[in-house]
């Protein structure tokens, strides 16, 4: 579904990213692993659209995305999710909500279909869908910022540390809902702080170091991976 090849990219006079390529699969739930400053926010920004590659070309779904705006991409059906939430904090969570399926809004039956499947995937939202975004804990915002990625209808959605800053319980229900995302049919692009459970749910990963992919496999081979493990599991 989504092939970057080659991939480099950076901000300023600064390359981040060298000769990265990653491959995500249709149905899959792939994972990207790595340390702070690694690449992984750069690599999502640069697949989204928010930031030009430097070099390498980026495929999904048989297109290629290089020199796309960012609101065709996710016209495309790629979704991304970024880091630290980004909520209209005084908007109620139902307008958060609406305004992640604005590309779709001339389909108002399918809009009402999609907002319905957020609120199946976090019942939580409903109870508090008039509430101010701002006022919900920060579990809850994640939910909100996952479910406004969901309401553009994607075939793929990149989703950028979402248990950042949450306490375990929460980041167990927060990946469990990923994992059900990615059991719905949809292919998940993940970025996670915690490794093992990341792996756990995952069908493949790969490890970014420096910016530069230094392994690659099935989810389970890397779990049992010594590098992996004494890098990112603390074993």
């Amino acid at each position: 579904m989504l092939t970057v090849q080659g991939l480099s990219a950076g901000y300023d006079t600064a390359d981040v990213l060298h000769s990265v390529d990653i491959t995500a699969r249709s149905g899959e739930l792939t994972v990207i692993l790595g340390a702070n400053g690694s690449g992984k926010t750069t690599l999502f920004r640069t697949i989204s659209g928010l930031v030009r590659p430097r070099e390498g070309d980026i495929e999904f779904d048989g297109r290629r995305l290089p020199g796309l705006p960012a609101d065709r991409i996710v016209k495309a059906g790629l979704a991304h999710c970024p880091e630290g939430r980004h909520l209209f904090a005084k908007m109620p969570v139902e307008k958060n909500l609406i305004l992640g399926g604005y590309v779709r809004r001339r389909d108002r039956a399918r809009l009402r279909e999609l907002l319905e499947q957020v609120y199946e995937l976090f019942p939580m939202l409903h109870e508090k869908r008039q509430q101010p975004a701002g006022t919900l804990s920060g579990g809850q915002q994640q939910m909100v910022a996952i479910g406004r990625a969901l309401m553009s209808d994607p075939a793929l959605l990149i989703l950028d540390e979402p248990s950042m800053g949450l306490a375990p319980l929460v980041t167990e229900q927060v990946l469990e809902a990923v994992a059900q995302i990615n059991r719905n049919g949809i292919a998940v692009l993940l970025a996670e702080q915690n490794a093992q459970a990341a792996l756990r749910i995952a069908h493949r990963g790969f490890v970014l170091a420096e910016g530069r992919v230094v392994l690659s496999g099935d989810a389970a081979d890397l779990l049992r991976d010594p590098t992996v493990r004494e890098a990112y599991l603390g074993v």
